[in-house]
């Protein structure tokens, strides 16, 4: 019988690094409307967090790569097929770019010597030496290049994210395919 479902490591990880992910866009998306003594810990809070998706996703893609994904149903079009392949590869790429870019603008942050990283306010995680060693007109430019990155990479996010869940959807609910089942919603087909 072909296996029709993601490991219950592959699922547990799919869920906590979707749902880490939605919060850290509702941060970004709340912080600017916050007061500003509200701002701080919402940051420490996001970057935090991205941190935790970069290490979860570095486990996910090693659990991909030693536990192949179920094969996708045979009346998938060869379009949907490619659509899903590179969807995948795009939300791989980006949940590595976001924490990366943050991670090295953040590390760039003029104050950042006297704002500690607190990972859930219970140890230091660094920062990366050699960009805090810049000079600081370098470490501006550094910092300025990777807050665009970082911010293109979010808008990227958007757009596979709406590809991503508007595919599961339309195998769902469209094709009948009991999608949602393969990555832990539902029954599987038997």
């Amino acid at each position: 019988m072909a296996k029709t479902r993601y490991t219950g490591v592959a699922i547990a990880l799919h869920w906590i690094i979707g749902v880490l992910i939605i919060v850290n866009v509702a941060l970004a998306w709340i912080w600017p409307n916050v007061a500003d003594e509200h701002v701080r810990p919402l940051i420490n809070n996001h970057k935090t967090i991205g941190i935790s998706v970069l290490a979860l996703v570095t486990m996910r893609l090693l659990w991909r790569l030693t536990h192949p994904a179920p094969p996708l149903p045979h009346h998938h079009k060869s379009w949907e097929r490619q659509a899903a392949h590179w969807v995948h590869v795009g939300l791989y790429l980006i949940m590595f770019a976001l924490p990366l870019s943050g991670w090295v603008m953040d590390s760039a942050y003029k104050d950042a010597a006297s704002h500690p990283n607190l990972w859930f306010g219970l140890f230091e995680w660094p920062r990366i030496g050699w960009v805090m060693a810049l000079d600081p007109v370098s470490k501006k430019q550094v910092h300025d290049f990777f807050g665009g990155a970082h911010a293109i990479s979010g808008k990227i996010l958007y757009l596979l994210f709406f590809l991503h869940v508007g595919g599961a959807l339309k195998h769902q609910f469209i094709d009948r395919d009991r999608e949602l089942a393969r990555i832990g919603i539902g029954r599987a087909q038997a």
